[in-house]
């Protein structure tokens, strides 16, 4: 299960902090991602969470209002964009050792 959240810039290190302190989110595949540098004109960073339904319902009783989830819409296009930057990195990759 993905789940995608929204940080402003002021909030990311303490969510940051929390999330990688707290013992069943550190398990999960926990992906930030600055919102500029995926092309979004807010100020802030995505979080994707790929795990447990008990995580995820942990990571929002966790982070409580410091983090808005992302509707299904922004979630889409989120993911789409960090799947197109991981595929680039990888083919970059293996342009130096192909």
């Amino acid at each position: 299960m993905k789940a995608v959240f929204f940080i402003n810039m002021g909030d990311f290190p303490k969510v940051k902090n929390m999330v990688y302190a707290d013992d069943v989110l550190s398990r999960q595949t926990i992906n930030f991602r600055e919102s500029r540098a995926l092309g979004f004109k807010k100020d802030g960073y995505y979080l994707e969470i790929d795990g447990s339904h008990e995580a995820i319902s942990k990571a929002k009783e966790l982070m409580g209002p410091l983090a808005k989830e992302a509707d299904a819409k922004e979630k889409e296009e989120v993911l789409r964009k960090i799947k197109e930057e991981e595929d680039k990195a990888a083919e970059g990759f293996g342009s130096l050792f192909g």
